[in-house]
């Protein structure tokens, strides 16, 4: 690691960081929050979140991975007798 300044600190900039870093964690706690009450609608509509996850996991991959994922799912559950 470097460290430019020897010794010295920037306090306002090092203040600056800290306050950025706990501004960006009370946002991502708020989605989570947010993610977490969309989970629980879903829930209360019939919906399966455990499913809703894995398919929000699939809609970030191309074409492809999920077809190659599909299938070492088919082989190894033919494999251990599925």
């Amino acid at each position: 690691m470097k460290y430019e300044n020897h010794g010295t600190i920037d306090n306002s900039q090092l203040l600056s960081i800290i306050e950025r870093i706990e501004k960006l964690n009370e946002e991502v706690d708020s989605v989570s929050a947010d993610v977490k009450e969309i989970f629980n609608e879903a829930k209360s509509a019939g919906f399966d979140p455990k499913y809703i996850k894995m398919l929000v996991k699939l809609r970030k991959l191309d074409s492809d991975e999920i077809s190659e994922r599909d299938e070492l799912t088919k082989m190894y559950r033919t494999a251990i007798g599925l």
